[in-house]
């Protein structure tokens, strides 16, 4: 059977974007390999009606909406997606292959996190980098802000998160800090603490950011900057283009330069938060359906 649409990613974007395309009465599947970017989270926030929700729960709701309405959902990962006659041909690793007219790529992005031990440990826990989605839980206690690569981000991250408490340490790790941003940063009432991390650990005090020279600053949460990968190698051999900053270009409802491949989500707007992934989903299924409704005409009219 072809499929009119194929989605790639079943999270927040990809289950947001499949439930409207089988509402319309399209033949839909999404395919997952379940591994979404905030799996190791235990609570989701700024949701609306679904803020502290489990994100596991979020997306097992999703999954049964959107085969309630005759949406397919199938387990598995995604290793190539070529051009087949006037549509696309989707490969799986198990050796599974669908036909599509169109795909719809929400697969997100992977978070590279700091190179420190203890990191990825406690990632998602006590070591997390959204203050939107963790601020608020601990909030008035003391907070850390690793630097990082992402230097930008980072030294802005420092003077956001200082929003939720007065105790905010930044530690610049490998970052070099010019007078000016030592004097924003100051001024904003945060601590600076120089020297590089030798890991993140925890003792009966708590978490504690570990320097090189043995200091042990105890925090209760410590924020991190990661670098943001899009995952996006899927349209390689389709050649998408890519814009100045080497991201795959695309409208305003996530249209790319191949003519019936979308994206949705964190793959194309790194900066999304759950709803709004969730909203671009819905958006540039809306427009992919627009786009089969003028085939389908073209096609009976010739």
């Amino acid at each position: 059977m072809q499929h009119d649409v194929v989605v790639i990613g079943g999270g927040a974007a990809g289950l947001s974007a499949a439930l409207v395309l089988a509402r319309a009465c399209r033949q839909v599947a999404v395919i997952d390999a379940s591994n979404p970017r905030n799996k190791a989270s235990g609570h989701l926030h700024g949701y609306l009606s679904r803020d502290g929700m489990n994100p596991a729960a979020l997306l097992q709701t999703g999954r049964e909406e959107v085969a309630a309405v005759g949406g397919e959902i199938r387990p598995n990962r995604v290793t190539a997606l070529v051009r087949h006659g006037d549509g696309f041909l989707v490969q799986c690793e198990n050796g599974e292959t669908s036909e599509t007219r169109t795909v719809l790529l929400a697969t997100g992005l992977r978070d590279e996190l700091p190179q420190i031990d203890g990191v990825n440990e406690h990632w998602g826990d006590r070591v997390v980098h959204c203050p939107y989605c963790h601020g608020y839980e601990v909030r008035a206690t003391p907070l850390g802000v690793v630097g990082g690569n992402n230097r930008p981000f980072t030294i802005h991250q420092a003077s956001l998160v200082r929003q939720w408490s007065d105790d905010v340490v930044f530690f610049p790790n490998a970052i070099t800090l010019d007078q000016t941003e030592t004097h924003r940063l100051t001024a904003r009432g945060i601590r600076i603490v120089a020297g590089r991390i030798k890991s993140i650990d925890t003792d009966s005090d708590g978490l504690n950011v570990v320097l090189g020279d043995g200091q042990r600053i105890s925090r209760s949460t410590v924020f991190v900057g990661p670098q943001f990968n899009a995952e996006d190698h899927l349209l390689d051999d389709l050649a998408c283009a890519r814009d100045d900053l080497g991201s795959i270009a695309v409208d305003d409802t996530g249209a790319t330069s191949v003519p019936g491949v979308w994206t949705a989500g964190n793959i194309s707007d790194p900066s999304a938060q759950l709803i709004n992934a969730a909203s671009a989903g819905s958006k540039a299924a809306i427009a992919l359906n627009h786009y089969l409704l003028a085939r389908d005409i073209e096609h009976a009219t010739v």
